[in-house]
């Protein structure tokens, strides 16, 4: 029997391994961009058909969800080892190499879309519904669909950011 002291956690938690991990945070991560995605089109789709306000679903609410979608894209396009390539040789992060900068740029550019989309769909959802007094919930549904599935986005983007660098137990750097 273990004794407290050579457990990580006090509850006995069994980890899986890192391609069991990868392969949990990519499903869960595609899981929930498929919902932030249906979350949205079901407002597009009630806007279309069904809403019987004088509020509908424009160019203006697809903005914030494709810049999400984008900034997804960009983000998990970036390897890890581009990020830390000159850093692990040098000791330091600030003699890093023009390749590292460019990754770090273009991760941040990322980064900028995804917190954009999110911040402008709550944009959209107070100027289009909030302030224009439209508080019955099947109107303001499409709002806060909005939201939400910009929400999933973003969290999927992150779970996914997270699973693909998820090391190997058997990979090895062999750089020289």
């Amino acid at each position: 029997m273990e004794s407290n002291g050579d457990r990580l956690f006090r509850l006995p938690f069994k980890l899986p391994n890192s391609a069991t991990a990868r392969s949990i945070g990519v499903y869960i991560s595609g899981g929930l961009y498929a919902v932030g995605a249906w979350l949205f089109l079901d407002a597009v789709i009630y806007s279309k058909k069904a809403n019987a306000s004088s509020v509908h679903v424009t160019f203006v609410d697809w903005i914030p969800f494709l810049c999400s979608t984008l900034g997804m894209i960009i983000v998990n396009s970036i390897e890890k080892n581009r990020l830390i390539q000159d850093a692990l040789a040098s000791g330091s992060f600030s003699g890093s190499s023009s390749m590292a900068w460019q990754a770090r740029l273009v991760l941040f550019l990322g980064f900028a879309l995804l917190a954009g989309g999110l911040s402008g769909s709550i944009v959209v959802l107070i100027i289009k519904f909030l302030i224009k007094d439209f508080t019955t919930y099947p109107t303001l549904g499409m709002g806060v669909n909005n939201v939400v599935g910009n929400f999933c986005v973003v969290l999927s983007c992150v779970i996914l950011w997270i699973a693909q660098n998820v090391e190997d137990e058997y990979s090895y750097s062999l750089t020289l």
